[in-house]
This record gives structure tokens, sequence and C-alpha cells, in this order.
């Protein structure tokens, strides 16, 4: 697959393509060093190249390909309870509901399993532009945040959808059970950035990467001490969630990471849930809508807590919608 690039200003070329392409640096390095990359139709291996105003860049993108799966019952045991649910899929993209505790793709510090080794696992057709550990990833969610992701099953899909992230015309909505309800509907713009004092954690830092966030009330408990709420996205930080409610002393149900110090000690999660996906189909251009059902352990606690037919209405996705329009 190929895709063509205009240079608007002069750039390096390696510098360039990061701009446009949703690639690591050292993929972008290897795209040009094995001269998948032209420029004004002359192939090109040079990284520092000086690009030109209104110069044609030609990329070719390798072949999406399978990588064999290493140590495939070692990888079958440890995601054993770890249901992944197909909720859409086709040619180009899988949408999947992610259970809690799975990690979405490989690190050094990661130890067990990912979802990118489950995917593998299945034979499921990948796009290549992530890297090896990331495989098919556009998008990512926390190890203990269940909920839906769309995975790439192509590196034009990736493409799409990469620039519908930057773009906002994909994203998502979230469900979370706070340990206390939030005043009123809100916007918090706070930059994020590492913590100096945990390194586990992420923190409000003026000198941090900016971030924005929507929360919106849905559903108190019966006895009035937990709230059900919903959350909107607008930056992709880490830990964004968690660290704006914190801001405000919230916490979300099991986080004892940011301050959670209830007495729900049977919570071996944190209750956060990414619930609801839009996008654009990469290659019909159809708007398209997923839901990724609760699971058991919130649905419960829920069913328990609160007056579940309130809430079935609340959180239908098109209500959702329209009321984070009426206050963002």
């Amino acid at each position: 697959m190929y895709k063509n690039f205009i240079v608007e200003e002069t750039n390096r070329l390696d510098k360039f393509l990061a701009s446009q392409i949703d690639a690591s640096r050292n993929q972008i390095e290897q795209l040009i060093k094995k001269e998948f990359v032209k420029v004004d139709g002359k192939t090109v291996s040079k990284t520092g190249l000086k690009l030109k105003v209104n110069q044609s860049i030609d990329v070719e993108f390798p072949e999406a390909e399978l990588t064999p799966v290493l140590d495939e019952e070692a990888i079958k045991e440890s995601l054993e309870g770890k249901d992944v649910k197909i909720i859409y899929e086709d040619e180009h993209i899988l949408v999947i509901n992610k259970p809690c505790n799975l990690t979405v793709h490989g690190a050094p510090s990661v130890k067990d399993a990912t979802l990118v080794d489950w995917l593998k696992l299945k034979k499921i057709s990948l796009s290549t532009l992530s890297g090896e550990e990331r495989h098919g990833i556009v998008h990512r969610l926390d190890k203990g945040t269940s909920g839906v992701m769309v995975v790439a099953k192509t590196n034009e899909a990736h493409i799409s959808l990469s620039e519908q992230l930057q773009e906002k015309s994909m994203g998502r909505y979230y469900l979370a059970v706070v340990d206390m309800p939030i005043k009123d509907n809100i916007i918090i713009d706070k930059p994020i950035g590492r913590s100096h004092n945990n390194r586990l954690k992420m923190a409000i830092d003026e000198d941090g990467r900016n971030a924005k966030s929507a929360f919106l009330k849905v559903e108190l408990s019966k006895d009035e001490k937990y709230e059900l709420i919903a959350a909107k996205l607008f930056t992709g930080r880490t830990h964004q969630i968690r660290v704006h409610l914190s801001s405000m002393n919230r916490h979300i149900l099991g986080d004892n990471l940011y301050g959670f110090k209830g007495e729900l000690n049977k919570i071996n999660r944190f209750y956060l849930h990414a619930y609801n996906l839009y996008l654009i189909h990469p290659v019909t251009n159809e708007q398209m809508n997923f839901k990724a059902d609760l699971p058991d352990d919130i649905n419960n606690f829920l069913n328990k807590n609160f007056q579940m037919e309130n809430i079935n209405d609340k959180i239908d996705a098109d209500n959702i919608v329209s009321s984070f329009n009426s206050f963002i």
C-alpha cells in the first residue's frame, strides 16, 4: 500500500514523516533505510534528507504479516480467565471488549501475555505500522480498564484510524463509579506529567502535557454515597481520567493508586470501563458506534447499590452523547 504526502514547509525527511504517520522514530528510519520511501519519484535512503516545499513523498508500507506466536501454551495459560469478546469484525477492523487486568501490548516491564499476543494466537491479520509489540494497536486502554477498543487489521485502516484520533472524529465515552458524587457536570483542563513522588503515578504538572476531560453526572447510589459518572476525553494522556478525578478529591472505586480508601476490599480492579466507541469506517466511510457491555463485577455492584431502571435509560449511547453535547 502506498501513501502520498506533499511537503508544505522545509523539513528533514524523518521528521516530516513522523508528523504524517503514526509510527515510532525507529520504524520511520527503517522505512527510509530499507528504501520504502521516494522523494519526487526517486528512491531515497537518507533519513536526514532536507526536503523542499511542494516536494512529493511516496511511502510504501510493507504488507501486514503475522508474527509467529512464541511459547503458545504459556500464552494460553496466561490468558486463562481473561475473556476478550469480539463486538464487530470485518476485513479491515476488529472491535473488541477488553477485560480488565489485560495489558494491551508488550513492554520491558510486562511479563504476562498481552492483547497483542491474544490477537496473534487467534491468527488475526494485523497492521504493522506500530511495530512488533504493538501490531494492530491504534489506541490503548490501561491494564486495569475494561472496555471497547478498535484494532487495525491493515495498514490502510491503521492510517485512517490514527488520523481520526488526531482529528477527534474517533473517540470513546467511559463509565466509572466514584467514591463521592461530583458537584456538577464539569470540564477539567489541567496538564499531566509523571509524578515526582511516585513513578507509577501521573499527576497534575504545569510542565506536563495538556490534558482535557469532561465529566457527566449519571446516577447517585441508593444511599447517595457513590455516583456513576460518564467521562469524555479530548486528549489521551496516561491515567488521564484517574488523575483529573483525583484533582477534585474524587476516586474511582478500587483505584488504590490514586487514593481510594473505601471499605470495599473485595474489589480487585478499579471500576472504569470504556463503554462506547464512535468512528468512521476507514474504507466505507460509514459512521459507526459500538457499545461494550459492562463486565459482571461492575454490573453486579450497580445492581446492588443503584436503581438500575434509572441507569439503563441514562447510559443509552444517544443519551450520553446528547448529555455531553449540552454542556461541552
